[in-house]
């Protein structure tokens, strides 16, 4: 029983290219970095711009993007760590010091491309809303800034 199962970790092992593997996954991180920069600059125009806004209703719309703009940034750096420790499986495997099974290496690999995956997702629709957000507001602060002229 041991053996038939030692058999298949061979087999998948010699089926996962390692090294492709971890030039894949130092880019995950190399662009989960640049979400980092991306969030925070957001965040910090945010900050910046959110000293001119003075109706309720825009400062409403930007707490709540603030918020996402939060959780965005949390979920970025849990992603990152996590790509930092699978590096370190992916490298342990290439120094055949594997200390789990392939089948659950690639379980937790296709695990961790799905949340990227969907993080990516969640980014582009967030920044998205700053944007739209963003015009929304300053559209119709000037609105106002004209009417109390």
């Amino acid at each position: 029983m041991g053996n038939s199962g030692r058999t298949s970790n061979t087999s998948e092992e010699r089926k996962t290219n390692w090294q492709e593997l971890y030039i894949l996954v130092k880019h995950w991180r190399s662009d989960l970095e640049f979400y980092k920069d991306d969030i925070r600059f957001l965040q910090q125009l945010i900050e910046k711009y959110l000293i001119w806004i003075t109706k309720k209703e825009n400062l409403d719309r930007v707490a709540g993007i603030r918020k996402k703009e939060h959780d965005l940034a949390l979920s970025c750096d849990e992603l990152h760590q996590n790509t930092t420790d699978h590096i370190g499986i992916i490298a342990d495997f290439l120094e055949g010091k594997g200390n789990i099974s392939v089948s659950e290496f690639l379980s937790r690999h296709g695990k961790l491309e799905k949340k990227l995956s969907d993080f990516v997702k969640d980014f582009r629709e967030s920044r998205k809303e700053v944007f739209k957000v963003t015009e929304y507001v300053m559209d119709s602060e000037e609105l106002q800034n004209i009417l109390d002229s």
